[in-house]
């Protein structure tokens, strides 16, 4: 048997995800068996599964090769792991209104989240669900504790990215544990503090979480035999009543009419690229269109990684033929776009992500270990890198032979678009920048590519002498 234990999970001492033999599973410790008993007896799981807030599992019982868990689960397997970071302004509200709606259901059957992390939740067939089992615990009174963290994790970026700039949502990539609400209340403008939702929730809630760190260490010096809770504070002082499940509620309600009214509307150069036919004639775009058909047709992949997806045209072309196609971007607008659409349309099999090729997401948490690279959620089936080079090779000095190292350690087979020097778009590139890449042309592309891959088939997209790349990695 082969068994890793996944280092994500560790904080919890319910229960951890383990690897065995390639496929996931939940542990669950002693110390989490009443309130996944509860979860399940009570109808909650049911309930929550029916309507897609909660990732359905196998409970395999006791298992011999796992001793000391109190049963072991086995959870329906989300196709690409992905992070706030990389979620859109849509995406990361969308997910904070799952979370919403799952803690209503729970406090309906005496149940609470004991944690609101965005870590918890992942995008499956096109929506987003929780996939933590055990976040949910009996409710004995007192407050929603992880009130604050869902204000850290949810609503002050979302506040802040649709008021100050989207790019702000990668800020979760430095503050691991949500954005602090002194820091979002600084952010905002002085017109939020006119509007309930962050009033209420980012710049009262900040005060008085400074109030009760000063007030707090001032008491514990003064006698140490008081035990205080941050929560329970807030919470007092930010209702009128004392924390109960109607509190809750109330709070629960508050903060969905706050997330409700976040909206973000903005058109980026990129979100127009191929409609206003900046890159590619009618002509050559259809050809390019037809080919990576032809070729997604002939290998059907399971999993696609398109690299510079724009708005999505060819991951929604790998969706059709079947494959899960993930839709990176650098561009926030782009990703946006894109997701709206799919939700609109209910496409189950593209997931549109924010990722800069140039920085990709990292290893990040303790030990730089709790959140994967995108290295470790590889590698694809299928790369799409169509009108991506160029933007590394000259936009970012990256060579040819670190691009093609890099993608074939990310796919197993790719598409790659190669764009000529006297390309409009290169042209455009070079012309606010000293041209220092003498090595820029086909046949240095083509022998770097074939250090780490096998080049399958080769077509030109007339008329644009651009030329399109099958290839498998060696």
């Amino acid at each position: 048997m082969n068994e890793t234990r996944l280092f994500g999970s560790f904080r919890d001492p319910a229960g951890h995800i383990v690897l065995i033999n390639g496929h996931i599973h939940r542990r669950i410790e002693p110390a989490g068996l009443e309130g996944y008993r509860r979860l399940m007896d009570s109808g909650l799981y049911a309930g929550l599964t029916s309507k897609g807030l909660l990732i359905p599992h196998q409970d395999l019982g006791p298992q011999a090769n796992q001793p000391g868990a109190a049963t072991v689960l086995r959870p329906e397997l989300v196709p690409m792991v992905s992070y706030p970071y990389e979620w859109s302004l849509s995406q990361l509200r969308d997910a904070a209104l799952a979370m919403l709606d799952a803690q209503r259901e729970a406090l309906r059957v005496g149940m609470v989240l004991k944690d609101a992390s965005a870590y918890n939740v992942q995008f499956h067939r096109g929506r987003p669900v929780l996939i933590d089992t055990l976040s949910f615990e009996p409710y004995r009174g007192g407050p929603w504790f992880a009130y604050r963290q869902f204000c850290q994790h949810f609503y002050a970026p979302l506040l802040v990215a649709a008021t100050v700039d989207q790019r702000l949502m990668r800020s979760s990539s430095v503050f691991i544990d949500g954005l602090p609400l002194r820091v979002a209340s600084r952010m905002l403008p002085r017109s939020s503090w006119l509007r309930p939702g962050p009033l209420f929730h980012i710049h009262l809630h900040a005060r008085a979480e400074e109030k009760w760190s000063t007030s707090t260490v001032a008491k514990a010096r003064a006698d140490t035999s008081t035990p205080v809770h941050v929560e329970a504070d807030l919470q007092v002082r930010l209702n009128s009543d004392a924390p109960n499940t109607r509190s809750i509620e109330a709070v629960v309600d508050s903060l969905r009419r706050a997330i409700e009214g976040v909206r973000w509307s903005h058109k980026s150069h990129w979100s127009s690229y191929y409609a206003e036919g900046e890159s590619y004639s009618a002509e050559a775009f259809a050809r390019k269109a037809d080919v990576v058909a032809g070729w997604l047709e002939r290998i059907r992949p399971g999993t696609v990684w398109d690299l510079g997806a724009n708005t999505g045209h060819f991951s929604k072309a790998a969706a059709r033929v079947g494959a899960t196609a993930i839709a990176f971007d650098s561009d926030p607008a782009c990703v946006e776009t894109l997701y709206r659409e799919v939700r609109e349309a209910r496409v189950e099999g593209v997931l549109p992500l924010v990722l800069d090729l140039a920085n990709p997401s990292a290893g990040i948490g303790w030990a730089n270990a709790e959140r994967m690279t995108l290295v470790e959620r590889g590698p694809a089936d299928l790369l799409l890198a169509l009108a991506v080079t160029h933007h590394l090779a000259v936009g970012n000095n990256v060579p040819f032979a670190a691009i093609a190292d890099y993608f074939a350690r990310i796919g197993k087979r790719a598409i790659v678009e190669f764009v000529p020097k006297d390309d409009p778009m290169v042209q455009r590139m070079l012309s606010a920048r000293a041209d220092v890449f003498p090595q820029y042309n086909e046949a240095a592309f083509e022998q770097a590519f074939a250090e780490h891959f096998q080049i399958d088939d080769r077509t030109v997209l007339a008329p644009s002498n651009r030329i399109l790349y099958l290839m498998t990695a060696r």
